[in-house]
């Protein structure tokens, strides 16, 4: 049992630091530019506050419980059939990623 035990901690150790590595944070220079790119041109569709508009609000609370990997995704790729565009183009993976864990965490400003 105890064995089992172990090695399951150990896998779910090995994940959080596979997850954690996906998210690192971006140079200064680029998390100004990202900081601004999230206020400007995400906040058009979910208010300049990123409380909601035409699309769902972007606060901690409105993240809650959502998947990461999902909301990295739907940034890269957009949501087919809705106005939410793939950003692909102007961020790499993990720089969505690094986005998604400052929303997430509330923590939007280029310091982090």
């Amino acid at each position: 049992m105890w064995t089992i035990g172990l090695i399951g901690g150990a896998v779910l150790a090995g994940a959080a630091v596979s997850a954690a590595s996906l998210v690192t944070s971006p140079e200064p220079t680029r998390r100004v530019e990202l900081v601004h790119l999230v206020r400007q041109d995400c906040g058009s569709c979910h208010g300049l506050t990123l409380k909601g508009g035409l699309g769902p609000a972007l606060t901690p609370e409105a993240l809650a419980g959502k998947s990461p990997e999902g909301l990295r995704a739907t940034i890269l790729h957009g949501r087919p059939g809705t106005p939410m565009a793939p950003w692909r183009s102007f961020l790499t993976e993990q720089e969505a990623g690094w986005v998604v864990e400052v929303l997430m965490q509330g923590q939007l400003d280029a310091e982090k």
